[in-house]
Formats: C-alpha cells, structure tokens, sequence
C-alpha cells in the first residue's frame, strides 16, 4: 500500500505538496521526499515530532541519534505505519537549524502501489517556495525582543561625565617641559665598533 501525505509549509501562504509514499518505508525516506518536493538543500539536521490529536508530542525522532547512550530511535527506525496509524494522523517535521523549516504532514489516504514508480514521489504542488525559511511570529518577536534602555540608567552616568571638566585633570604636578630620563643614555657605554 500507499500512504498519500499532504505537508504544509508553515507560512504565511498556502504552501503545500502531496508526496506518495510505501507504507513499508520509513521516516528517513519521508524525509528525502520533503526535501525533493520543497527544493531543501543541503544536509541539516531534522526532526519528526509524532503528535496525537490534540497536538501534544508523544515522540520525536531525529535524523541522528543524539541520546548519550547511542541507543535513541532515529527515522530509519520508524515505519510509516508506525508514524500514521490512520488517515488524518499528523506529524511535524522540522529542517535545518540556523534557518528552521517548519512542517505539518497529514495522512490523506491509502491507496494500491503503481507499477514501476520509485516512491517516494511528489504528485501535486501547490504554491511558490520561498528563498528563505518563514518566521513565525513567536520567533520574530523573541529574535527582535531586547530591554528598552532606560534614561534613567544613564542620567547618573551622563551628569558625572557632563559635569567634570578635564581642567584639574592635569594637576597633578606634571611639567611637560621636565626630563626625567636621560639625554645620553648610551653615554656611558664603552663598546668599540668593529
């Protein structure tokens, strides 16, 4: 059998590709068919966060094992079966680190293999992929989030820095005009020059 899934980008726009998938293939595989329908270069690090109806994580399953004892599940490990016991099931998947790509893939239906097709594979597109990965408001607001500088930190700082003069500065018994070190110091030294 064939699992038809529908990801969705999580943007702004109406982003989304069906990709058809082998029931008998894993996350890892899921994996390769989002990033072939999106166009996602190169090679970050990604994440399935398997999700029950009411959207609560009840597993996630990385591309790399990241546990201390090496024994942590990752997506060749989960059969999509597994992944989505039935139509209408969700995951969210997650690419890249730096620029995070965000999706919601939903199990649409279960349909008979076809000969000679090598799944997984995109079978609609529906709308322009962005250059660059959306920011979700949360995100936006947290990256652009800092204190506000208060004035009044600075009233303290600005009135002792406004108020000194650099006058008495230079009282401190220094006369440029006086030579501490001597002229000749080499005068002494009595090596010949060969």
């Amino acid at each position: 059998m064939v699992y038809k899934i529908r990801i969705i980008l999580d943007a702004k726009d109406d982003i989304f590709r069906d990709v058809e998938i082998k029931e008998k293939q894993n996350l890892w595989n899921l994996h390769l068919g989002i990033k072939s329908a999106f166009s996602l270069m190169g090679d970050d690090l990604s994440v399935f966060n398997i999700i029950d109806k009411d959207g609560t994580i009840i597993k996630s399953v990385p591309l790399e094992d990241m546990s201390d004892d090496g024994e942590g599940e990752i997506m060749s490990d989960i059969y999509l079966s597994e992944a989505f016991e039935k139509v209408g099931d969700k995951v969210h998947f997650q690419y890249g680190f730096m620029d995070l790509w965000e999706f919601f893939c939903e199990l649409l239906e279960v349909i008979d293999e076809k000969p000679a097709v090598n799944y997984p594979i995109t079978v609609f597109r529906f709308g322009k992929m962005p250059m660059k990965a959306p920011i979700k408001a949360a995100r936006k607001a947290a990256k652009n989030s800092s204190l506000p500088l208060m004035s009044d930190d600075f009233d303290e700082f600005d009135s002792n820095f406004t108020s000194n003069s650099f006058d008495d500065e230079d009282d401190d018994g220094f006369d440029d005009d006086e030579d501490d070190f001597k002229e000749d110091f080499f005068e002494g030294d009595d090596t010949d020059e060969v």
